[in-house]
């Protein structure tokens, strides 16, 4: 059973980081591309199999001041979107 408490980046997606204020994440199988916000853009760079939503939580309370109390479910519903679009998943 996979772990789902670690989600990882599907590594053959692409992160564009050529903007202020979003960032393109790229499918080169699939030729989809994803606009993300620099949020998106923290959480993805952390789907390395190591963290789970609560500590991408944590390391953005570190990071920001006034992070609101729904930070957790967005991020949670976030990486679910990623997996659904096949962008991200969980190791066997």
């Amino acid at each position: 059973m996979p772990n789902k408490d670690k989600p990882i980046a599907n590594p053959s997606v692409i992160l564009r980081e050529e903007f202020d204020d979003w960032a393109i994440l790229f499918d080169p199988n699939s030729g989809d591309a994803h606009g993300v916000n620099p949020l998106g853009v923290f959480i993805w760079k952390r789907l390395d199999g190591k963290h789970t939503a609560e500590d991408i939580l944590k390391e953005l309370k570190e990071e920001c001041e006034d992070v609101p109390p729904e930070a957790q479910s967005d991020i949670i519903e976030f990486i679910q979107e990623l997996v659904k679009n096949g962008l991200a998943g969980y190791e066997m």
